[in-house]
């Protein structure tokens, strides 16, 4: 797994490193051409993984380059047409990567990156100005866009369609949130999950929500037993999700939680060792997530730790 950029109680980063899960160990790898932070890493069909955007010292960036695992070395590639950090990139099933929103000037407008040109270009407008949302790619090729924050929070939708570059509005979800998490299920919907909203005042959400994309609806699934914003969200072998940590009202949690999509009901599960918000969690070969970094209280963490999903997990 590659960790690239961010920020700690120093400033913005440049350094990247790389975890083997065979061995338990990380190890540095080369370091981007830039420091950056709030920025989006995809990796790519041919292996390389493209950073984009964020924020670096004067403020949101539209640079981009790219990682070959192959070498450790980070090469520039073009950059975005607008500046943006808190933004989402997708992989769409061409192998092109779809960029939308974020913090930044003109963030309505979506990009596209052509891995094969190393070049990008303007697609249609989306609706709404948006960032802090959430952006998962549909069975059906299509790329769901759902709440988010830009002056208010949101509970808009939209869909972008890649044969035609065209974004159209879908059903609203029930609750305004940014800062959740939307995860794909094997049967194709999509599960909103918690975030932050400023409806009753500063609060952190509790709710969860299902996006069914044939009725093109959302409808109300069982709660999170505890609200949570700035959370991760893993799919696993299983079919269940993982929801790991986040924050609230008290600051960064350490408790765990899984969603079965069969029986629509969530489990407690065991509590990372350490709180933290905003770190990020990835699914390994082996089955086990990796949740690494955040933040909490205290400051920035460095920490890293394993979880290992039982048979019925």
């Amino acid at each position: 797994m590659l960790v690239a950029g961010g920020e700690n109680d120093v400033g913005t980063l440049d350094s990247a490193e790389v975890y083997d899960p065979n061995t338990g160990n990380w190890s540095l790898t080369g370091s981007l051409n830039e420091k950056r932070w709030n920025h989006t890493a995809t990796l790519l069909g041919d292996g390389k993984v493209l950073v984009t955007g964020g924020r670096g010292d004067r403020g949101p960036m539209n640079s981009a380059e790219l990682y070959d695992p192959a070498t450790g070395i980070w090469t520039k590639t073009g950059d975005m047409v607008v500046a943006r950090a808190w933004h989402t990139a997708t992989l769409l099933l061409n192998g092109n990567v779809l960029v939308v929103g974020g913090e930044g000037q003109a963030i309505n407008a979506s990009e596209i990156y052509d891995p094969d040109t190393g070049s990008w270009s303007l697609t249609s407008v989306l609706g709404h100005v948006v960032n802090l949302h959430t952006a998962t790619l549909l069975q059906n090729g299509e790329v769901l866009i759902a709440g988010g924050f830009f002056l208010r929070v949101t509970n808009l939708a939209a869909l972008y369609d890649v044969a035609t570059g065209l974004w159209t509005t879908t059903d609203k979800l029930h609750q305004k949130r940014f800062g959740h998490t939307a995860t794909l299920l094997p049967d194709g919907t999509v599960l909103a999950a918690g975030g932050g909203s400023f409806n009753n005042g500063n609060r952190v959400l509790q709710s969860a929500e299902l996006y069914d994309p044939l009725s093109a609806t959302w409808r109300s699934t069982r709660s999170l037993h505890y609200a949570r914003s700035a959370h991760t969200a893993t799919l696993l072998p299983s079919g269940k999700v993982l929801v790991a940590g986040g924050g609230n009202d008290s600051g960064a949690i350490a408790s765990c939680e899984q969603y079965d999509s069969v029986t629509q009901t969530w489990a407690l599960t065991a509590a990372l060792n350490v709180g933290r918000s905003e770190h990020t969690a990835t699914l390994l070969p082996n089955g086990k997530v990796l949740v690494a970094g955040g933040g909490t209280l205290g400051g920035i963490l460095g920490s890293a730790e394993l979880f290992a999903p039982n048979a019925s997990q």
